[in-house]
């Protein structure tokens, strides 16, 4: 019966870990909004702070 339960415990695991492989829908707006040159996230259509993104 233990073993039952950690088998399903660690087949549990495995596809938690598959789904956290997959990029879900508005990943590749979030990595847009970020400054090229020092990592910050932009808020609205202006430029970053730091003056060069």
């Amino acid at each position: 019966m233990l073993a039952k339960i950690i088998f399903l415990f660690m087949a549990f695991m495995a596809v938690l870990a598959i789904f956290g492989k997959w990029r879900f829908p508005g990943q590749d707006k979030l990595e847009a909004a970020k400054c090229k040159s020092c990592g910050r996230y932009r808020i609205g259509k202006g430029s970053c702070r730091c003056g060069r993104g």
